[in-house]
């Protein structure tokens, strides 16, 4: 949670940044090419600050669900031997809560960050252009779920050492 709420937690890290959605790359490429390169790398960095605004949520929720772990769930994790059992209990534990949590706060951070209007802007433009499959995305809904993600996969890197390496079990 630290790594990613940090600034540049998701956008310096290329394994969890939030890039254009799939929907909208080809929107992407076309805006670079037309010489608006600015206003679409505005964009991926308002999303990416949303994302490690809205990650400072997560501690609480991930705390909770450890709290709630049952006997049996923690021998399961411990005796696992797949190498992210801790992560997919948390996964299977959170993913819900941390959509409930995180969306109101992207939406508040994309509309902080101005990420709405530069997505606005965007697909405004691009869906002027002629001939082209006009975009509409749900932009909250898509940086959340890009979000939770990028943690579990932060989470997954950090189980992995702790199993690895018995001196990275006493953080």
């Amino acid at each position: 949670v630290n790594k990613a709420s940090a600034t540049d937690g998701f956008f310096k890290n290329q394994m969890i940044k939030i890039l254009f959605p799939k929907e909208a790359q080809v929107a992407e490429n076309t805006l670079r090419q037309i010489g608006l390169g600015s206003l679409t790398d505005n964009f991926v960095k308002s999303m990416n600050r949303a994302a490690e605004g809205a990650s400072k949520q997560a501690a609480p929720i991930f705390l909770n669900s450890i709290k709630q772990m049952t006997i049996n769930d923690a021998i399961n994790i411990v005796g696992n031997q797949q190498p992210d059992a801790a992560t997919q209990f948390l996964q299977r534990t959170t993913t819900e809560p941390l959509v409930s949590s995180f969306k109101p706060a992207i939406k508040t951070a994309l509309d902080k960050t101005l990420a709405t209007k530069y997505w606005g802007d965007i697909t405004s433009r691009y869906n002027k252009i002629p001939f082209v499959k006009k975009v509409n995305t749900d932009l909250p809904d898509y940086v959340t779920r890009k979000a939770i993600t990028g943690l579990f996969y932060l989470i997954g890197q950090e189980e992995a050492k702790i199993r690895k390496d018995p001196a990275s079990r006493t953080t």
